[in-house]
């Protein structure tokens, strides 16, 4: 209840302090200080659902793969099971692997990023949402896999080190492209229009 209550307050206080930045012109501070609510407003109200939800479309998701390979299966939407001559290992789909973190964090980002239009931003939304969703599914296919090869004994190196490092480099390879090169991207989009020429 006390942080449901000071959560509230601090919402009210960030709508004030945003239309306050929004009225006075204030691009940059209106950007930061967006974002980050957006994204503290995200993971307050939704972490769990978003978890379930994330975590839950990865698994049916890699469901097939593992019927089809036959090198794993997965268990109530969360739980990810590799049966191994010696061992049977269980990688766990939890808040960290769900990539619920990189999503809102881009969300909160790109919704209030000042260079794009309102429907440049929610195409880019969703374009980055889909695409953070691929880079984390083919993370946990690499851990699944070198688990499979490896075994147990792999489970530090390929989780927190090589998973890790492929699916950061994806990200930044992201951001990069989206807030830094948003010039090449607006002109990319517009190309998308309906009747728009290829000139």
């Amino acid at each position: 209840m006390l942080y449901t209550t000071i959560f509230w307050i601090c919402f009210s206080l960030w709508i004030y302090a945003l239309s306050v930045l929004k009225r006075a012109k204030l691009a940059g501070f209106y950007f930061i200080v967006g974002s980050i609510g957006l994204f503290a407003t995200c993971i307050f109200l939704f972490q769990d659902y978003l978890v379930w939800l994330f975590s839950a479309v990865l698994c049916r998701s890699l469901r097939p793969i593992g019927l089809f390979t036959g090198l794993f299966s997965t268990v109530n939407d969360n739980l990810i099971i590799l049966k191994r001559p010696l061992e049977t290992l269980y990688v766990y789909l939890d808040f960290e692997c769900s990539g619920v973190i990189e999503t809102t964090a881009f969300f909160g980002l790109i919704m209030f990023y000042p260079l794009y239009t309102r429907k440049e931003r929610s195409f880019l939304a969703l374009t980055g949402i889909a695409y953070i969703y691929f880079a984390n599914f083919f993370r946990i296919l690499l851990i699944v896999g070198v688990l499979q090869l490896g075994g147990s004994t792999w489970f530090y190196f390929v989780h927190s080190i090589l998973g890790r490092l492929f699916f950061y480099v994806l990200i930044i390879t992201l951001y990069y492209n989206v807030f830094t090169r948003s010039h090449i991207v607006q002109k990319y989009l517009q190309r998308l229009e309906p009747g728009a020429t290829l000139a």
